[in-house]
């Protein structure tokens, strides 16, 4: 395993016949050999089922030719597992007093490099460069901490990073409003923008007491297989997202109230007639709308000149 901050880069030393690190005991035997002490800040609990870390790493389809990005190793239950199916594994680890521990537990896993840093402040395309050169796809995998999920992700998406995968255990809730469709009341503006860049698949629920330190909510591991390209066409994807988030503002309100006032109540008459014109009942409320009726209400009104 090789350690990396900034252009730097230290080998540490090998070695074979590693225990499984995902388990209950050895969990345990490292946070005590090492007295680590957990940072709510942080959001770090560590994953001691195998069978859900092997759920992750199937899902992800990964084999000797390809790579596997981690964001949040911890001590590195979910690294070992991938660094024996995928060809080079590169973890980021923004907890410095991870990294020690991690040279050790993974000293005989020679294809695994930690990177000590911030991965929403990273180059993530450089580091995609220097990583993952040799690799003929690139796959996301990792148990993100619940307080930064959607920032990671929409760095990941919005990057257009070549990735082929995104197998992540996140918080339930957040999940399944990911992968929801139209018409229930977990689809909302994530569930467009992940979808806009994604097909997403609910892989398996994930309980709360298979962590150290348990939360306080389950969770689940999501895929998201990345599209060649996005969903749907749209003229200016900016505008796009903000035509979605706009017609999800107020939830209990009709598409007419919130787009009213994205736009202007002066153009009120105007906006009515345009979504009937396009066959959108100004009614309608934005969790019922599909990808395609976003986007073709999103360039009707770019069309129309309404860039407020």
């Amino acid at each position: 395993m090789s350690i990396e901050s900034g252009s730097e880069q230290a080998k540490a030393p090998k070695k074979s016949g590693a225990p499984d690190i995902g388990t209950p005991r050895r969990t345990k035997e490292i946070i005590a050999k090492h007295g680590f002490s957990f940072k709510k800040s942080l959001g770090q609990n560590f994953l001691i089922d195998g069978n859900v870390l092997n759920n992750i790493v199937a899902a992800a389809e990964l084999d000797e030719h390809k790579g596997a990005l981690e964001i949040g190793p911890g001590i590195g239950s979910l690294t070992q597992k991938l660094a024996e199916t995928a060809g080079k594994v590169t973890a980021i680890e923004i907890d410095q007093r991870l990294i020690p521990i991690l040279a050790e537990v993974l000293a005989d896993k020679p294809d695994v490099t930690v990177v000590h840093g911030d991965v929403l402040k990273l180059d993530l395309q450089e580091l995609f460069q220097q990583q993952f050169s040799n690799c003929t796809g690139v796959s996301v995998v990792a148990n993100l901490p619940y307080y930064v999920t959607t920032p990671i992700l929409m760095k990941l998406l919005e990057q257009r990073l070549p990735l082929q995968h995104i197998v992540v255990m996140i918080q339930k809730e957040v999940a399944e409003r990911m992968a929801a469709k139209p018409g229930g009341k977990e689809y909302g503006s994530l569930s467009v923008a992940v979808q806009y860049y994604c097909v997403p698949q609910l892989v398996c629920t994930v309980p709360h007491t298979v962590f150290i330190p348990q939360p306080n909510v389950d969770s689940a591991v999501i895929k998201l297989t990345v599209r060649d390209k996005p969903a749907v066409d749209v003229p200016d994807e900016d505008y796009f997202f903000r035509v979605v988030q706009a017609s999800f503002a107020q939830r209990r309100k009709t598409l007419a109230n919130n787009l009213t006032a994205f736009i202007g109540k002066e153009r009120r008459e105007e906006l009515t007639a345009m979504l009937n014109r396009i066959g959108i009942d100004p009614g309608r409320r934005g969790e019922t709308l599909s990808l395609d009726e976003f986007a073709l209400l999103s360039t009707s009104l770019h069309e129309a000149g309404w860039n407020r």
